[in-house]
């Protein structure tokens, strides 16, 4: 069965008033903190695989997103780059749409409109696009949440989650039109990005999964895994300790400390420019002077 341009098992699933749960790889899941919060619920709620693109290939320049060669069972198979949706039903709450999305390199009107085309053929209520990307934020804070949303109870939800505004201008990605336009199809839409320290680099951050999973633990009653608390935790002990071994480093933080309160008072465009030799730091960072 297509819808689109994504190939579906058939028959479609019976779906509770599901709310859709979107990531993109890799313009906004520094840290990995969507893939990792994603992964988490299809593990709780034993999510199973609903549709893939038919060819990926129409979409994904794979010199850029390479296919990977693995063996299973003395088998030499290959795995192509793709968007991956699967679904999940509770007994409670809405039932879950979780679109795993690899940002597309071409035709993506196309490709925004085939996801658009699959939610709207899974009767979903609400796309919830959930990521994280590096700023200006200190280690030694709440991570900031910011994002908005579409339609009254998405709004309300925004507010009682105190997601912050933005007023972000710059390059991004066409995706967000999906985003737009669902309003058009009848949904609500919600954008909740985690800000992590620019001078915090990991491939797993921890901190950052945490502070997604809380937010949808009030959202969707989803279980926050002790293991990672101790996870996140053991990665701002080591933080604390490469701040104490370098003092630029110790520096910087304090003027990231002042940023952050002034945000949180909604005061963004008081804000004053960093000193210079902040900005020196940090654009002086390579991968071997960041935390990881």
């Amino acid at each position: 069965m297509r819808i689109g341009a994504f190939s579906f098992r058939e028959p479609l699933p019976e779906l509770h008033q599901p709310h859709a749960l979107a990531m993109l790889r890799p313009w906004t899941d520094a840290g990995s903190v969507g893939a990792l919060a994603l992964l988490d619920i299809e593990q709780q709620f034993d999510a199973q695989e609903l549709a893939t693109l038919a060819r990926p290939g129409s979409f994904y320049d794979f010199t850029r997103y390479r296919p990977t060669v693995y063996l299973r069972e003395g088998s030499r198979e290959l795995s192509v780059p793709n968007t991956v949706v699967s679904f999940a039903q509770r007994t409670e709450g809405p039932d879950l749409v979780i679109v795993k999305m690899l940002e597309p390199h071409m035709f993506g009107e196309v490709y925004v409109e085939s996801i658009l085309a699959l939610l709207k053929a899974l009767g979903v209520r609400r796309y919830v696009w959930l990521g994280s990307m590096y700023d200006m934020v200190p280690h030694t804070r709440r991570l900031l949440v910011s994002g908005g949303a579409v339609g009254s109870a998405a709004e309300e939800d925004v507010r009682r989650l105190d997601i912050q505004p933005t007023n972000y201008q710059g390059p991004s990605s066409l995706t967000f039109q999906i985003v737009q336009k669902a309003s058009l199809q009848g949904m609500e839409a919600m954008w909740c990005i985690v800000h992590l320290p620019q001078y915090v680099q990991v491939d797993e951050d921890y901190v950052g999964k945490l502070r997604l999973m809380e937010l949808l633990s009030t959202l969707y009653d989803v279980s926050i895994d002790e293991a990672d608390r101790e996870r996140a935790r053991d990665q701002t002990e080591a933080i604390n300790e490469a701040v104490q071994r370098n003092p630029d480093l110790a520096a910087v933080v304090p003027h990231f400390e002042s940023r952050y309160e002034a945000r949180l008072g909604r005061r963004d465009e008081e804000l004053p420019p960093l000193p210079r030799e902040v900005e020196d730091f940090l654009n002086g960072l390579g991968d071997g002077d960041r935390v990881d």
